[in-house]
C-alpha cells in the first residue's frame, strides 16, 4: 500500500500569486495605482497650481503677488507686446509644422514603400541618430553653421554666392544681421530639431496603407495625383496629425532655440522663462503658459472632429 503524496507547503510568494490569479482586478489596481498617483499629483497637480497662479495678479509698486481672484493678468495678454509674442509663436509653430510635414512625407513614403531589410535599418538609424545627441549641442552647432563665419558662408563663397549672401545679410532680408540671430535661422533650427518626430509617425501610418488599394486605384484608371489625393493622403492623415502634435506643441513651448538662435526674440516659452525668473511676475508667466495648453486643446478637438485619430 503506497502512502499518499505529500504536497510541499506553499510559500508566501505562491500564496500571493494565487490570490492575484483569483483576483485579476486587484493586480490591475496595484499596478496602476503608482503611475496614476504620479500623474494625478505631480502632473495634474502642477497644472492646477499653474492655473490657479494665472488668476492672481502682481502689485505694480511692491512686486508682491496678490492672491486674489482676478482676470487682470489674462487681460494683460491682449496688450500689443504680449499679443505680438503669442501671434509670433503661433505663426512659427504653424510654419515649422507645415514645412516638417512637406519634407518628411517623401522620406517617410520611401521608407514605408521601398526601404527593405538593411536599408530600413539605415533609415531608422539616420532618423533617430540626431535624437541621441544632446539638444544643446545640436542648437549650438547650428548657431556656428548659420554664423557669418560658418560653413554656409564658406560654401556660398566657393560657389560664387558669397556677395549675394553678404548683401542679403547687410540689408536684413532675413530679419537680422546674421542667420544665426534671425527668425529664418530660428525656423531652420526648429525644423531640423523636430523633424524626426514628424517622420516616424508618418512612416508608421504609410506602412499601414494596403498595397491592394493602390493597385485597385491604378486599375480603375486613377492617376498618381488622384491616388495620392483620394487614397494615400487620407490613410496617412493620422500619422501626419500625430507628428504635427509633436512639432506644433514643442515649438509652442520651446525657449532655448529662440534664446540661442533667435537672439532672444520673444516667444511664449521665453516669455514664461523671463517673467517667472528675471521679472518675477509669476501670474503673468502662468497666464502665458496656459496659452499653449489652450491652443493644443483646441487643436486636438478639431483633429478629433475630423476623425484623424480613428486609425491611430
Amino acid at each position: 500500500m503506497t502512502s499518499p503524496a505529500i504536497l510541499p507547503e506553499r510559500g508566501m510568494g505562491d500564496r500571493i500569486s494565487a490570490a492575484f490569479w483569483r483576483r485579476p482586478r486587484l493586480l490591475l489596481i496595484l499596478l496602476l495605482t503608482p503611475p496614476v498617483l504620479w500623474l494625478g499629483i505631480v502632473y495634474l497637480g502642477s497644472l492646477a497650481a499653474l492655473l490657479l497662479q494665472s488668476f492672481y495678479s502682481i502689485d505694480e509698486f511692491s512686486g508682491v503677488v496678490k492672491q486674489e481672484f482676478t482676470l487682470k493678468t489674462y487681460a494683460e495678454l491682449f496688450r500689443a507686446q504680449n499679443l505680438d509674442i503669442i501671434l509670433r509663436t503661433l505663426l512659427m509653430a504653424i510654419l515649422v509644422t507645415l514645412t516638417s510635414a512637406v519634407i518628411a512625407f517623401p522620406i517617410a513614403y520611401f521608407a514605408a514603400r521601398f526601404a527593405k531589410g538593411r536599408w530600413k535599418a539605415v533609415f531608422y538609424l539616420g532618423v533617430m541618430l540626431p535624437l541621441w545627441s544632446s539638444y544643446l549641442v545640436k542648437v549650438y552647432a547650428w548657431k556656428l553653421i548659420l554664423a557669418r563665419e560658418g560653413i554656409l558662408t564658406w560654401i556660398a563663397d566657393h560657389v560664387g554666392g558669397g556677395p549675394l549672401l553678404a548683401r542679403a545679410l547687410d540689408e536684413q532680408w532675413f530679419g537680422g544681421s546674421s542667420l544665426s540671430t534671425s527668425p529664418l535661422g530660428t525656423f531652420i533650427v526648429f525644423v531640423y530639431i523636430w523633424m524626426p518626430y514628424m517622420i516616424l509617425p508618418m512612416q508608421a501610418a504609410l506602412e499601414r496603407v494596403p498595397v491592394s488599394m493602390l493597385e485597385a486605384s491604378s486599375d480603375l484608371g486613377a492617376s498618381r495625383a488622384q491616388t495620392f489625393r483620394t487614397v494615400v493622403f487620407p490613410l496617412a492623415l493620422p500619422g501626419i496629425i500625430a507628428g504635427s502634435i509633436f512639432t506644433f506643441s514643442l515649438t509652442l513651448g520651446d525657449y532655448i532655440i529662440p534664446q540661442i538662435i533667435g537672439n532672444s526674440a520673444r516667444f511664449i516659452g521665453l516669455a514664461v522663462y523671463q517673467f517667472q525668473g528675471t521679472a518675477g511676475n509669476v501670474p503673468l508667466a502662468a497666464a502665458f503658459a496656459m496659452v499653449p495648453i489652450l491652443i493644443m486643446l483646441v487643436y486636438l478637438w478639431i483633429a478629433k472632429r475630423m476623425g484623424a485619430f480613428d486609425a491611430l
